[in-house]
This record gives C-alpha cells, structure tokens and sequence, in this order.
C-alpha cells in the first residue's frame, strides 16, 4: 500500500454525513436544555463548571463544556461549534469522538492545573478551539489533500480566533482555549492515519 499523499473526500459522504450531523444536532440540542434549565430553575448549573485545584471542582472537568454564562455566551460558541464539530465528525465519526473526548479532557485538565484559585471556568469554547487546531494540522498528519485544503481554508477563516489563546481579556477562559488548542494538537497526532469510511448499505432483500 502506498505510503503517499491522497485524496479522500468521497470518504465524508453518505452515512458518515448523517451520523455527523445527527451527533452535532444532538450535542447543540443538549447545551441549551441545559442552559435552558439553568435559567429557568435554580439549580445553578454554573457553579459546576472547572474549579482549579479544588478536589470538588474536579468534576467540573467533566461537565464545563456543557454549561454557559448565560445565552449570549452559548450562542457565541453555538455558532462556531457546529460547523466545527461536523467537520471533525465528517472525517471519521470514530476518530472524531476520539479526537473530541482527548480535547474534553486536556482542556479540562490543563484549566484545573493552571487557572486562577477560586475561578469557575465553563463552555463549549474549549472545544471549539480544540476542533480548530485539530482540523487544521490532521491532514498533515493523515497525508490526505482534502483536509490540508480544508485545514488551510479554515486557518485564513478563523485563525485570528486562535488569539484567544493570549491572557488578557477579563471574563474570558484562556486557560481553557489554551489546552482546548493544545488537545486538538495532541488529537491529530495520537490518531495520525487515513480513517476508515463508513461500509456502504446494504439495501437488497
């Protein structure tokens, strides 16, 4: 088999399309009955978020990406995390899961080791961030034309974003953009290949 650079757009198309759209829907859909819950009850969702180097806030790791500061924060991130979860997902639903579930963690890890005593950190933007990075470098790693192009499109898109990564800006977790980008960097190394596409379906009876 060979070892060169490829072109494998057909593998996004069909199943693999649907599963991802499904998924990112269904993701988007769940963060705002969440918010949606948080706003209209009093459970104060929020308070659930990365509380750094705190035993308590460590579960926060797990739940910060799906809380918000309210709608407009959500809406800021809803904007960027569909189209970017879609086209991690499009490019191999199970490498995608992987690629995001590495993202959650390092982003969740990283804000708990380093940010501010006493800070809650919560949002999607961590992944998005991750999202980007990773999609920007995969095909370099997967040595495959079509996601280097899409890799290249996004990085004159969006990759002023990525400044959001700098300390600075009051109310704003960079610490969380910060090791969200990083774990998009270590997702597109640890699962370096071509993935695999989804089999055909089988409609004959």
């Amino acid at each position: 088999m060979s070892n060169g650079w490829c072109w494998d757009g057909r593998s996004t198309w069909g199943p693999q399309w649907r599963t991802a759209g499904v998924l990112t829907l269904g993701f988007t859909a769940l963060l705002w009955v969440l918010e949606i819950i948080d706003q209209a009850t009093p459970l104060y969702l929020d308070d659930d978020g990365v509380v750094p180097r705190t035993v308590s806030g460590l579960d926060g790791i797990l739940w910060a990406p799906m809380l918000h500061a309210g709608f407009p924060h959500l809406i800021g991130n809803t904007m960027l995390l569909v189209p970017l979860m879609l086209l991690t997902l499009v490019g191999g639903v199970a490498r995608g899961l992987a690629a995001t579930g590495i993202i959650w963690v390092v982003a969740g890890v990283g804000t708990w080791l380093i940010a501010a005593p006493g800070s809650v950190h919560l949002g999607a933007s961590s992944l998005v961030f991750g999202w980007l990075t990773y999609l920007i470098i995969r095909g370099f790693y997967a040595r495959s034309i079509a996601q280097v192009v899409l890799g290249v499109v996004l990085a004159v898109l969006l990759g002023g974003t990525l400044l959001g990564v700098l300390p600075g800006q009051p109310g704003i977790s960079w610490q969380g953009h910060l090791f969200g980008a990083i774990g998009g960097v270590i997702a597109a190394s640890a699962l370096r290949g071509r993935p695999r596409a989804l089999p055909a379906a089988d409609y004959s009876y």
